[in-house]
């Protein structure tokens, strides 16, 4: 039987392009596979830059209320299993093998990208597992992405920006239109942002989506150490502060109480689970800080900005943020990404910098992005041949009281706690991994 890293490999193989937006594809092996729509709410999340915290809090929520709840996010760090996750465990490798080989065997000649099979994956483990709620974060866009493949009860579009231009469009109207795909006539759909393109709520109102936006049909209000939230059924306060820092997490959250509050009359919540939730978030390189491991070693804080709108949130963090010493980068992009337009946004908050390559079809070289640092007068720029070699570089410069921020693209950010990990300077984080489903359920 192939191991799940022998699966991965095949996987990468199977359709000519890594990329191939589309869902006739998934509906057609789907239907071979008898697959049906789950009947329990389900809550899809789109969006720019955010949509991993919201899905993470709505999840939290869920989980802190008793619910079982299924999440399925992209692209991994570390581990691809962290991509499905039940009750906040990681997915088991037998139970990823076990839908692989459903998968390929019901396929036939019809070509996945690597991400159809994860997503079709990810449906059958959560449909085995008989859970109480999916949450399910789209990868790419929305209209065409792999998870439209399932009917949401509630759609969120946390914000639109510029990304992925090549295939969503080049105009934010383009890029407003594609995401707000997900939305469905006459289910909810939540917006995480009062500055949507206007296409979007044009779009809903075409459908009869009920819109609920920030500040009109949701509003919320941070309090000295406390925040609340003030919806169409809820009003809850004295909320804990959540635990994912930065100042737009209480939007985040806001955003996941918002969409968790269209599914109340189905699942039940109380304030004091809510606000459990809220304080259990865990998420990887989401401006997460690292305290220093020993009296001599820095802090180091890992993000995965790599657009414009996420750099200048990562800026403000920074700036909200006091360090004692100096700020040192550790940065790499991919080849597709506006880098000038990330660099800009974070230029003035460092002290020096080190460029680390990309791999891939789409990687760039640390030459390119120094080259583009230098395009903005910024003059203490190193280039490293790999992202360890970058990190020990960043760490032997550092001082004690300095920090250093590793950013930048996922394939960075994750080959980067590898490297802290490896040399102790990672604080003991894993989840556990899920192994038996609920009831004891197995695939049928």
């Amino acid at each position: 039987m192939p191991s799940l890293e022998q699966w991965l490999v095949h996987q990468s193989q199977v359709h000519p392009k890594s990329i191939d937006l589309g869902l006739e594809r998934l509906r057609e092996v789907l239907e071979r596979l008898l697959w049906r729509q789950p009947k329990v709410p389900v809550i899809t999340v789109a969006g720019t830059n955010g949509k991993g915290s919201v899905s993470a809090f709505c999840a939290a929520i869920l989980t802190a209320s008793g619910h079982r709840v299924g999440t399925f996010s992209s692209p991994h760090l570390r581990d691809y299993r962290e991509r499905i996750r039940i009750h906040d465990r990681l997915v088991g490798a037998a139970e990823l093998v076990s839908a692989f080989e459903r998968i390929e065997a019901a396929r036939g000649a019809v070509p996945l990208t690597f991400f159809e099979f994860n997503t079709l994956a990810a449906l059958l483990v959560f449909e085995a597992a008989h859970l109480d709620a999916w949450v399910l974060e789209v990868g790419m866009g929305g209209r065409l992405d792999a998870v439209n493949v399932v009917e949401p009860d509630v759609a969120v579009l946390v914000s639109v920006g510029f990304d992925h231009q090549e295939y969503l469009g080049a105009t934010l109207d383009a890029i407003g239109r594609e995401k707000a795909g997900i939305f469905r006539r006459g289910r909810p759909a939540v917006l995480g942002s009062a500055e949507m393109p206007p296409v979007v709520e044009a779009l809903a109102r075409r459908i009869e989506a009920p819109l609920k936006r920030p500040g009109i049909e949701y509003t919320y209000r941070v309090e000295g150490a406390a925040w609340s939230y003030r919806g169409r059924r809820w009003n809850l306060a004295q909320l804990p502060p959540p635990s994912l820092a930065g100042a737009t997490q209480y939007s985040n959250a806001a955003t996941a109480i918002a969409a968790l509050e269209e599914i109340a009359d189905r699942l039940r919540f109380t304030a004091a689970n809510i606000g459990r939730g809220l304080t259990r978030v865990r998420l990887a390189a989401r401006f997460q800080v690292i305290p220093a491991a020993t009296p001599t070693t820095p802090v180091w804080i890992l993000d995965v900005a790599h657009n414009p709108a996420a750099a200048r949130v990562l800026a403000d963090n920074l700036r909200s943020l006091p360090c004692a010493g100096r700020t040192l980068m550790v940065c790499g992009l991919l080849a597709d990404k506006d880098a000038p337009g990330v660099l800009a946004e974070l230029r003035d908050c460092a002290h020096a910098w080190w460029c680390v390559p990309t791999d891939g079809e789409r990687g760039r070289s640390a030459l390119d992005l120094a080259e583009t640092l230098r395009g903005h007068g910024i003059e203490r720029v190193e280039t490293a041949e790999s992202i360890s070699v970058g990190c020990a570089a960043a760490l032997a410069y550092a001082n004690p009281e300095d920090r250093v921020v590793v950013f930048g693209s996922f394939h960075v950010v994750g080959p980067a706690i590898d490297w802290l990990d490896a040399h102790d300077l990672l604080p003991p984080a894993a989840l556990g991994e899920y192994t038996s489903a609920p009831r004891d359920i197995a695939f049928r």
